[in-house]
This record gives structure tokens, C-alpha cells and sequence, in this order.
């Protein structure tokens, strides 16, 4: 089985506005719109990819140590150069989770794990990315 991942993304003749998703046909489409008018901008999307797999980590590993998850909730805020190309020189995560068994010994982890090490859309930012985060208890 091949590591690669495949994307086809379409401009859908409208504004700024791209379809697009996983080749498989199974996969749903998401739109892009590079004005942010009918769906997330491209940078937006990255940031929705990076909660998206933190959080996704943060439930499998919170599962192994045994937690049962109720709430599980990401904001992300990047900042950007202000310069091109505008990309982002850092991130700030605040997770709030609950659920029961949950101590913050266990988030903590659990989120280090993620951020450090598994989540593969954070790690794929250049390294220079300052990656910071707050941990909410619910």
C-alpha cells in the first residue's frame, strides 16, 4: 500500500471558488473559495486541517488511556506574516475537552503526542511554525 495521497481539485467558473477532495469517488467534496464567500479560504482550510488531525489524535489517544470523551472542541489562530508569501509563522491551539476519567495529566499528553509527534498536517509546516496551545477542562 502507497503512502501518497491523491487530491483533484476543479475552479467551478465562479469568483475564486474550487471543488475538490479525495480521488476516490466516495469521498464528499469540500469547496475553497479564495474570498472566503461560499466555503473556507485555502488558508483557512489549513487551519481546519491541522484541528482537524490534532483533534482526530487526541481522541484515539485519549481512548487508550482509557478516557471516555463527551466534548472535544479546537479553536486555531494563525498568524501570518504580514508580508508575501503570507504564510503562517504561528499557530495557537485552545483545546476544551471533557469526559470521563479525563485529568489534565492525561490532556496534556495527549496533546504533546499530537502536536509534537503524530498530527501530520502540523508537522508538514515549516519548522520555523510556533506551535502553542491552552488545554481547557470542561
Amino acid at each position: 500500500m502507497s503512502n501518497n495521497r491523491a487530491i483533484s481539485l476543479e475552479w467551478t467558473g465562479e469568483g475564486m471558488r474550487f471543488q475538490g477532495g479525495g480521488v476516490d469517488p466516495q469521498t464528499p467534496p469540500i469547496i475553497l473559495d479564495g474570498r472566503g464567500e461560499e466555503g473556507p479560504t485555502p488558508m483557512d482550510g489549513l487551519l481546519l486541517a491541522a484541528a482537524g488531525c490534532a483533534g482526530a489524535d487526541i481522541v484515539v489517544i485519549l481512548k487508550k488511556m482509557k478516557v471516555a470523551l463527551n466534548t472535544v472542541s479546537i479553536d486555531l489562530v494563525g498568524e501570518r506574516r504580514p508580508e508575501h508569501p503570507k504564510r503562517y509563522v504561528s499557530l495557537k491551539y485552545v483545546f476544551r475537552l471533557a469526559g470521563e476519567g479525563l485529568e489534565r495529566s492525561k490532556a496534556e499528553r495527549a496533546v504533546r503526542l499530537s502536536l509534537n509527534k503524530y498530527c501530520s498536517v502540523t508537522q508538514s509546516l515549516n519548522p520555523d511554525v510556533k506551535v502553542d496551545y491552552e488545554i481547557e477542562l470542561l
